[in-house]
């Protein structure tokens, strides 16, 4: 799996300028409210400027501000494959159709490559604890797409294991449909639903710039 490159990636960089919030380590737990490090493409809430709330009192003043996270978003311009790093965590969305054939968890002859790359990202950010997790679109049953999601998260773990040895906590779930990042209504929506995303700990050795390789994941039915 080759870095992407500036003719086939794009990235953006958000810095949250905040007052107060306390950032807490996202592990799964036995059934989590969301997956742990998952993202969504929804916009963004509309704020009125002009709202009451907003405006402060007759001598108050603003603290100072303090920059809590950086987010660096890497993903190439088909969606297949997407990096996300933070000052906390490091996550590799893979579509489906990349790595497996439709409606299957055998992996196609060019997926150990991938996960291979992201193995050698795990393996110099040291984490002792990597999560991966399956997603589905909404086509076919909920169970499924349970069934499938897991397998697939399943096979992708076996690989890394095989190259990181004992020393990785795997944590490994199969969510089927749920926690979508796009809109299903579309096949494009829904390819980038079907997914395996592998997340893990940002490690005090990964590069400043949170620049590296995406991993992709393709679609099938859910």
């Amino acid at each position: 799996m080759a870095a992407l490159t500036p003719r086939t990636a794009t990235t953006c960089t958000a810095l949250a300028v905040l007052a107060t919030l306390t950032l807490t380590p996202a592990y799964a737990a036995d059934d989590p409210s969301e997956p742990p490090g998952t993202v969504t493409s929804a916009p963004p809430p509309e704020v009125d400027a002009n709202s009451p709330g907003l405006k402060l009192a007759d001598g108050a003043t603003l603290a100072s501000a303090k920059v809590l996270d950086i987010k660096s978003v890497v993903e190439d311009l088909g969606g297949e494959e997407r990096r996300e790093d933070t000052n906390q965590n490091v996550t590799f969305a893979l579509q489906a159709e990349v790595l497996f054939p439709k409606n299957s968890s055998k992996l196609n002859p060019e997926a150990s490559s991938r996960i291979q790359a992201i193995a050698d990202e795990i393996k110099a950010q040291k984490p002792t604890t990597v999560r991966v997790f399956g997603f589905t679109d909404n086509l076919g049953s909920y169970e499924h797409g349970k069934t499938l999601s897991k397998a697939r998260a399943d096979i992708v773990h076996d690989q890394l294991a095989g190259s990181l040895g004992s020393n990785v906590t795997f944590e490994v779930r199969g969510y089927s449909e749920d926690y979508p990042i796009a809109d299903n209504s579309s096949e494009e929506g829904r390819r980038k639903n079907r997914r395996v995303e592998v997340s893990f700990p940002r490690g005090a050795t990964a590069s400043e710039d949170g620049k590296g390789t995406a991993s992709g994941a393709g679609g099938e039915l859910s």
